[in-house]
């Protein structure tokens, strides 16, 4: 088997073992478990908070002590232990811990996978600008099977979704023993070396240079966005569930299908990149991905199951534009800017304001937003009735009401149901973008220069 076939089959595995639960996890937490918002926002920041150190201890023990691959399988073993562990938690603040535990198996692995392709790449004397993209386009496509696969099975609101991604996370395991070619540490950080050399810390002396340090603000907030429909977009579409004229639509029976929509946006939207960046420069295009993220949102609060459909659809494919267009330019922006010296540490630095501290800040505060202003309460049939635009003798209707366990005595309930308002939370999320994309305008200036593209090659 060719190398690249190999570093194939493990970046489809890669993001396969997250796909299965990454889009689906809200359906479970708020569908089956019935927990709270704040707490689910925390749920989404563990991967935000093992971003922001486990990728450097792994690194520093992959590159000084021990071979990549094996640590890779380690991690993944580990990984499926978790996850197979979480699916029988039942209680939130355990599964807080459980899946920060796998998160922190789980986070490393990103940067390890691209490690081994580039160092086994490099020794099988391949050019890496032309033969990694089109491996790692395959962990993109293992990430759409294994959503298909989660929803196909009826599996997105159940405990399977988390056993699905171990069994993936097992096999990754196994194959990397196997089939993964050596890669030996590398040991080029001196034993002598300053501790915030050895820790990747240079970097943060870039916050003293202002245009550097404006930028890596911007990605903080933005990266406060970038997971929000990752987290709540699947809840979202199931629970037009709720309104009978929509349960049956194909919206709710293949809402991680639909979903899926945005990551194979991602594959086509990664081939128009160089053009952009050619025509428009770094600056332009990374506010051509704050605008698009705006347009993501505000679609999702105005698209329905029926006659606003489309606006669904192009909101996944917005998607593809919004992620890739700002995590692709941002990175050459700092490859274009930063010494070589610590231009790797730039490179982390940059991951660690957007998936650590941004995701966490965006998690979080999303998770709180909503359970405080944008989940409503119904004590009575005729209230929710309204609000679900049926009529209080409807039988999907009363169908409902009986699935969340609740009894009605005179048109009244025995507790409060509660529904969020996806309507304004997309609109809010749609607000803090646009305040993002107006303030990055006004404030964020560079010189488009046409041989940045050039520049990250070499």
């Amino acid at each position: 088997m060719s190398i690249k076939l190999r570093l194939t089959i493990m970046n489809f595995l890669q993001f396969f073992v997250w796909g299965a639960w990454l889009i689906t996890i809200a359906n479970y937490w708020f569908g089956n478990k019935n927990w709270d918002g704040t707490q689910f926002g925390a749920i989404f920041a563990t991967m935000g908070i093992a971003s922001l150190f486990m990728p450097t201890i792994i690194g520093i023990i992959a590159d000084r002590w021990v071979n990549a691959e094996k640590l890779y399988s380690l991690l993944h073993f580990l990984y499926a232990i978790c996850l197979i562990y979480l699916a029988q938690v039942d209680d939130p603040n355990t599964f807080f811990t459980v899946i920060l535990a796998a998160m922190c198996c789980y986070m490393p692995t990103l940067a390890l996978s691209n490690s081994i392709a580039y160092s086994s790449l490099t020794s099988a004397k391949y050019d890496l600008i032309k033969a990694f993209p089109p491996i790692r386009v395959w962990g993109t496509v293992g990430f759409i099977a294994a959503m298909w696969i989660t929803n196909l099975t009826g599996n997105k609101a159940t405990e399977f979704q988390f056993y699905i991604a171990a069994a993936g996370s097992i096999t990754l395991a196994l194959y990397s023993i196997f089939m993964i070619p050596k890669c030996p540490p590398q040991r080029l950080i001196k034993e002598n070396s300053k501790w915030t050399e050895l820790l990747g810390l240079e970097a943060f002396k870039l916050f003293a240079n202002y245009k550097m340090a404006l930028f890596f603000i911007f990605s903080m907030f933005l990266g406060a966005a970038l997971q929000l429909t990752n987290a709540y977009g699947d809840v979202f579409l199931s629970e037009f569930a709720f309104y009978p004229k929509y349960a049956n639509s194909i919206v709710v029976e293949g809402s991680t299908i639909i979903m899926s929509i945005s990551q194979i946006s991602e594959t086509l939207f990664i081939l128009a990149i160089p053009f952009f960046l050619k025509k428009f420069g770094i600056r332009n295009v990374m506010l051509f991905a704050m605008v698009a993220w705006v347009l993501r949102f505000g679609l999702f609060a105005y698209g329905d199951p029926s006659g606003g459909l489309w606006m669904i659809i192009l909101s996944c494919i917005v998607y593809g534009l919004a992620f890739d267009f700002f995590n692709i330019s941002g990175s050459l922006f700092v490859e274009s800017s930063t010494d070589s010296k610590i231009r790797s540490s730039a490179q982390g630095l940059f991951m660690m304001m957007t998936n650590g501290f941004g995701a966490v800040f965006g998690s979080i505060s999303s998770g709180w937003l909503i359970d405080k202003y944008f989940t409503q309460g119904f004590n009575n049939i005729n209230d929710l009735a309204k609000r679900l635009e049926t009529t209080p003798d409807n039988s999907k209707f009363l169908e409902f009401i009986s699935s969340k366990g609740i009894t009605i005595d005179n048109g009244i309930f025995n507790e409060v149901l509660h529904l969020k308002d996806w309507h304004h939370i997309w609109l809010s999320f749609a607000f803090y973008t646009l305040l993002i994309v107006i303030a990055f305008a006004l404030l964020f200036k560079h010189k488009h220069n046409p041989n940045d593209l050039e520049n990250v090659n070499h």
